[in-house]
């Protein structure tokens, strides 16, 4: 499998996507889009990416976000859907319309040499969150951007915002240790939860106009199937598979029990109603 070449801070997390957790998450590809649809949803409309449009998707995973963008800059218009993941990218280039104007690339957006001031929007759900050097990867990315170019993304908000993720993990956590404890500014799914830290990334990096909307959302874990299957994703991807991995069967088994009682108060019938919420962040190139 190729891996790509990048920034060297970002080396680990190049690593952990091409390894077995981006196998995982490729595999999870279609229950994923399900459960983050919302996302998806609220993204869209606040880029309004229009026909004949450029865009570049970052951190585009599987690539359900470029082929929505793709779809509504059609017939004219370009999507660059780029990810440092190749199990996703594949998945991605499997599952993308043929007639749909998109092109993927396996690469570390901090240093791509993306073609100067020859894109009209930069977007991403979820995918900027990674970088070690956040400032330098928006101000490479940035550069992409036409002066009238636009920014919009989806980040987490806090983790206290977030029973969506705390609240299986909490039940995992009552039989196997908590994970590493990890910095406010460390690469991660919480990274961009302040807002005046990303308020001052993306000033750096040269962004104006920046705006962030608080999008609370209720996120069905289960994808209309029944807490079991709320318990089952839980298992495959994300903190609580991270806390699970290479325990004794005796406490995965302790631990989808405690899963399952604290997730049962969430059950709406075959759904399982978690409070999730975002930031949806606006900015323009110039």
């Amino acid at each position: 499998m190729n891996i790509p070449t990048g920034h060297e801070q970002n080396a680990d997390q190049i690593a952990y996507w091409n390894g077995p957790a981006g196998e995982r998450w490729a595999a999870r590809q279609a229950e994923q889009d399900v459960v983050l649809g919302p996302v998806a949803d609220l993204l869209i409309d606040r880029a309004s990416p229009q026909p004949g449009e450029r865009v570049i998707d970052v951190g585009c995973g599987s690539g359900v976000t470029s082929i929505a963008f793709a779809q509504r800059v059609m017939p004219t218009g370009h999507v660059l859907g780029i990810d440092i993941s190749g199990p996703m990218l594949a998945r991605a280039r499997a599952t993308a319309p043929k007639d749909l104007l998109i092109e993927f690339a396996l690469a570390d957006a901090t240093v791509y040499p993306f073609e100067p001031a020859s894109f009209d929007l930069l977007a991403s759900r979820f995918g900027v969150m990674f970088f070690a050097d956040p400032v330098a990867s928006f101000a490479n990315m940035r550069k992409a951007l036409r002066p009238t170019g636009r920014l919009a993304f989806a980040c987490w908000r806090e983790p206290r915002e977030n029973p969506f993720f705390m609240a299986p993990l909490q039940a995992a956590y009552k039989h196997v240790p908590k994970l590493p404890q990890q910095g406010p500014e460390d690469p991660g799914p919480f990274a961009f939860a302040s807002q005046a830290r990303v308020r001052h990334i993306l000033g750096e990096a040269g962004f104006t106009g920046i705006e962030m909307e608080a999008c609370p959302l209720l996120l069905d874990a289960a994808m209309g199937r029944g807490v079991d299957a709320a318990v089952q994703g839980a298992f495959e991807i994300g903190p609580v598979s991270r806390a699970l991995d290479g325990q004794p069967e005796e406490l995965r088994v302790a631990a989808a029990k405690s899963i399952r009682e604290a997730l049962t108060p969430f059950a709406k019938g075959d759904s399982v109603l978690l409070p999730g919420s975002v930031w949806i962040v606006t900015a323009k190139a110039g």
